[in-house]
């Protein structure tokens, strides 16, 4: 491996001190995991462009971590990946923030959305909303909610409510047509269903939570994978609803398995527990266009080669030689 010097933000990398800089550009971007599992090396590789994204503009990295999700979310899950991102040389500003320590603040944008009257309760369970979606329903998109709770007469709810059947509870989107630009996909619309806010077991929905998040944590540039590119309009419209600032996104392509599908443990050896670390920079590097294959480089390196409109714009097939 050729010698390097390392930046500021390398050392703190490589130490485990990340840096609390203020300031603000509109590149200001974040990483947010579920600490669920392991992440694996398509997971890590989204992490690599998000950090290059901010980076390259100057702007502040943020770590959140999204474990709403009681049940599954674990603490030695969320050590391992702060561990796997710091092997492969990202840092971050300030500390990880934590959704779960967040409740009452999206209680609030909830109850805001509520004064407004566009909140209703949805006693639909998965079964009912799938045939409810597989009917014709105007102009949403196929396999969207139809609102099929909100046009219940008084007596239909309340007789839901006797049942003690637990309610989530829906935006009343008003099928409300969003238009945005995507870094790497142009100018892009869609129209917004009935979505979650809050579930039945009274845990804010994650298109409320990321919403707030990204506005209370002042993110500019939201970078993610492109499977998420339809919960944009939906988190676009209810940051609007909120009076909240609308962040402008960059929706990258995945990695997928060997079969197609997008990228998991079922692929076999697909983490940093499987790969080392600097072979598998090596790896996203040559994936991106950023690196021949085999060359090792450093994350500094990459920032000086970093150019968003050079990044290729189709899936990588990842086939593990280990």
């Amino acid at each position: 491996m050729r010698s390097q010097s390392m930046s500021s933000s390398m050392r703190a990398a490589a130490t485990g001190r990340h840096t609390s800089e203020p300031m603000s550009s509109p590149s200001d971007g974040r990483y947010a995991p579920s600490p669920s599992g392991r992440l694996h090396l398509g997971n890590l590789r989204t992490a690599l462009l998000a950090w290059l994204f901010a980076r390259s503009g100057g702007g502040r990295f943020l770590l959140r971590i999204e474990d709403l999700d009681a049940a599954r979310s674990k603490r030695e899950h969320e050590r391992t990946q702060i561990d796997d991102l710091v092997a492969i040389g990202l840092d971050w500003d300030g500390e990880p923030l934590h959704q779960s320590a967040r409740t009452e603040r999206y209680r609030e944008a909830l109850e805001e959305l509520r004064r407004g009257g566009r909140v209703y309760p949805c006693w639909c369970t998965r079964a009912e909303i799938r045939a409810a979606a597989e009917a014709p329903h105007g102009p949403l998109p196929e396999g969207a909610y139809p609102g099929t709770c909100r046009r219940l007469s008084d007596a239909e709810r309340a007789e839901r409510e006797r049942s003690g059947r637990p309610a989530a509870l829906r935006l009343d989107a008003q099928a409300a047509q969003v238009e945005f630009e995507d870094r790497l996909h142009g100018t892009l619309s869609g129209v917004v269903d009935d979505f979650v806010l809050w579930r039945g077991d009274d845990t804010p929905a994650y298109q409320l939570a990321v919403v707030v998040d990204d506005a209370d944590q002042g993110v500019r540039e939201v970078v993610r994978g492109d499977d998420l590119l339809d919960s944009t309009p939906r988190q676009l419209e209810l940051a609007r609803l909120l009076g909240l600032p609308q962040p402008r996104y960059a929706h990258v392509p995945l990695v997928l398995g060997p079969d197609g599908a997008r990228l998991a443990k079922r692929h076999g050896s697909v983490t940093l527990g499987d790969h080392d670390p600097a072979r598998a920079l090596s790896w996203m590097a040559a994936s991106l266009d950023l690196g021949e294959p085999g060359e090792r480089v450093s994350p500094s390196e990459l920032l000086d080669r970093f150019d968003p409109a050079a990044l290729p714009r189709e899936p990588t097939i990842f086939v593990s030689e280990e």
